[in-house]
């Protein structure tokens, strides 16, 4: 585990993004700090942990389910193109 010294103005997301590579992951960061649960917006000087992770293990919290739909859509979408395109060869 790491720790993060806040700025003025840090956010949870903010700072798992700057941190961890992705604000989905600030659950985590949620988990590891309980003390600062109900903090929205930091001040400075405030000391957090960054837990280690392995990605592969936080999946859930990389991508929200709702961006799943448009994935979906997307697969439909090629797989209409693609076979639309063979139709026509």
């Amino acid at each position: 585990m790491s720790t993060y010294v806040t700025v003025s103005g840090d956010t949870w997301d903010k700072i798992a993004l700057e941190q961890m590579g992705s604000e989905y992951l600030f659950p985590l960061l949620l988990t590891a700090n309980p003390q600062y649960r109900l903090v929205l917006l930091f001040t400075s000087g405030i000391e957090i942990t960054i837990p280690e992770f392995e990605l592969e293990d936080v999946y859930e919290y990389q991508r929200p389910a709702w961006l799943e739909e448009d994935l979906d859509d997307e697969t439909e979408e090629e797989e209409t193109l693609a076979f639309a395109s063979e139709e026509d060869s």
